[in-house]
C-alpha cells in the first residue's frame, strides 16, 4: 500500500504518489508553457522577417519594372517617330494625289445629291399639289351637285382655271426641262461634241496639274487642241506637250502625220492623242510612230507618267550638264519595262475609278428615268381630271392646247350628241 499522509487542514489523508505526479505535472506544463511562448516568439520574429524581405523584393522588382518600361517606351517612341517619318516621306505625293482625287470625286458626288434632292423635293411638291386639287376638287363637286347646273359650271370653271392653268404650266417646264437634258446629252452635234472634250481635258488636267501651264489652242488654228507646259516644283520648264482629242466612231491613221506636223510646229517634246477608238493593237495606250496614243479612262494616269518621265529628264539636264551617259540611263528606263509596269498600275487605278463614276452616272440616269415616269403619270392623271371636269361643264370649261386634239374644234364636246348643246 502506497504511503498517506494528513492534511493539516482538512484532516484528509492523501496518498503520497498523487501529491508527486501532481508536482511534475505542474512543473512539466510550466516548462511547456515557457518553450512554446518561446518558439511563438522565433515564428513570429521569422515571419516579420520573411515579410520584409518580401516587401524588399517587391520594391526591387518594381524599380526594375519601370526601369524597363521607361527603356522599352524610350525605344518605342524612337522607333516610332522613324518608322512615321520613313512612311510619311514615301506616302506624302501618293497622298496628295488620292486627296485630289477625293476632293473631286466629293464634288461631283454632293453636285449630283444636290440634283438629286432638288428633284426630290420638286416631285414631293408636284404630288402634295396634285393631292390638294384632286381634295379641293372632290369637295367642290360634292358641295355643288345639288345645285344649279349653270352655277356649278361656274363655279367649278372659276376654281379650276386658275389651278389648272398652273399645273398645266408646272408641268409643260418640267416637260420642257427633261427634252432639253436628253437633247443635250443625246443629240449634241460633232462640233460641240468636240468642244466639250476640248474642255473636258483642259480642265482635267488643269485640276491635276496646278502647278504646271495649261494653254488651250484658240478656234480656227492648227496645232492641237491643249499646249501643256511641264514644270518641276522650283518651277522650272521641263516640256512642252501637244495634246489632241478625237471623238469618232472609227480609227483614222490620218491624224498622226498631221499631229507630228503639229507637235514640230509648237516644238513639243511629247504629242499625245486622246480618242474613243484605238487602233486594234492598242488595248489601253501605247506609241504608234512617235504617238502616244491612248483611250479616254488612260489619259489622266499617262499624263501622270509622261510628265515624271519629263521632270526627271529635266533634272537629270540640270544636273549632268551634258553628261550623256546618264541621259541613255534614263532614256533605257523611260523605253523600259519597269517604267511601263509603273504606267500601268497608275492607270489600273484610274480606270477603278473611271468605273465607280460611271456606276454613279448610271444610277442618275435611272432616277431621271423614274422621274420621267412619273410626270407622265402626273399628265395622264391631270389630261383624266380635265376630260371628267368637261364632261361636267361642257364648252363652258376653257380648252387647254396641250390636251386638245388637232382635229377637234376649240370648246367643242366630243361627247355631245350631234345637234344639241350644253
Amino acid at each position: 500500500m502506497p504511503d498517506t499522509i494528513i492534511c493539516p487542514q482538512c484532516k484528509a489523508s492523501i496518498e503520497v504518489t498523487e501529491v508527486l505526479s501532481a508536482q511534475l505535472r505542474s512543473e512539466l506544463r510550466r516548462e511547456f508553457d515557457a518553450e512554446q511562448r518561446k518558439r511563438e516568439a522565433e515564428l513570429s520574429d521569422r515571419e516579420a522577417d520573411l515579410a520584409r524581405a518580401k516587401q524588399d523584393v517587391a520594391a526591387a522588382k518594381a524599380a526594375v519594372d519601370q526601369l524597363v518600361a521607361e527603356q522599352l517606351q524610350k525605344e518605342r517612341q524612337q522607333l516610332t517617330e522613324k518608322a512615321r517619318l520613313e512612311a510619311k516621306e514615301q506616302l506624302s505625293v501618293e497622298f496628295q494625289d488620292l486627296q485630289q482625287q477625293l476632293a473631286a470625286s466629293n464634288d461631283q458626288l454632293k453636285t449630283a445629291r444636290a440634283a438629286e434632292l432638288q428633284l426630290r423635293q420638286e416631285r414631293r411638291q408636284l404630288e402634295q399639289e396634285k393631292e390638294s386639287l384632286e381634295l379641293t376638287l372632290a369637295r367642290r363637286l360634292d358641295e355643288e351637285r345639288g345645285k344649279i347646273r349653270e352655277a356649278a359650271r361656274k363655279e367649278a370653271v372659276e376654281e379650276t382655271q386658275l389651278k389648272a392653268a398652273e399645273k398645266d404650266k408646272l408641268i409643260s417646264d418640267l416637260n420642257r426641262q427633261i427634252a432639253d437634258l436628253k437633247r443635250k446629252s443625246e443629240q449634241g452635234s460633232q462640233q460641240l461634241q468636240g468642244e466639250v472634250l476640248e474642255l473636258t481635258l483642259e480642265d482635267a488636267l488643269a485640276r491635276t496639274f496646278p502647278y504646271d501651264t495649261i494653254t488651250p489652242v484658240p478656234k480656227g488654228i492648227h496645232g492641237g487642241d491643249v499646249i501643256h507646259e511641264v514644270r518641276d516644283a522650283s518651277g522650272h520648264v521641263c516640256g512642252l506637250i501637244l495634246w489632241e482629242s478625237k471623238r469618232t466612231k472609227a480609227w483614222s491613221e490620218g491624224w498622226l502625220p498631221k499631229l507630228r506636223d503639229d507637235q514640230r510646229a509648237a516644238k513639243a517634246q511629247l504629242a499625245i492623242l486622246v480618242s474613243a477608238e484605238l487602233p486594234k493593237h492598242i488595248a489601253n495606250f501605247g506609241c504608234v510612230d512617235g504617238v502616244w496614243v491612248t483611250g479616254w479612262p488612260c489619259a489622266v494616269a499617262l499624263a501622270h507618267a509622261i510628265c515624271a518621265g519629263l521632270i526627271e529628264v529635266g533634272r537629270a539636264k540640270q544636273a549632268m550638264d551634258g553628261q550623256h551617259g546618264k541621259m541613255e540611263l534614263l532614256y533605257q528606263y523611260l523605253s523600259g519595262s519597269e517604267f511601263r509596269h509603273h504606267v500601268e498600275g497608275i492607270i489600273e487605278a484610274f480606270v477603278t475609278l473611271k468605273d465607280d463614276l460611271e456606276a454613279e452616272k448610271r444610277a442618275t440616269q435611272r432616277l431621271w428615268a423614274k422621274r420621267d415616269k412619273q410626270l407622265e403619270r402626273a399628265i395622264s392623271q391631270t389630261a383624266g381630271m380635265y376630260g371628267d371636269l368637261q364632261g361636267i361643264v361642257g364648252r363652258a370649261l376653257p380648252a387647254i392646247g396641250q390636251l386638245t386634239m388637232p382635229g377637234l374644234l376649240e370648246g367643242s364636246d366630243p361627247d355631245a350628241p350631234a345637234g344639241t348643246e350644253e
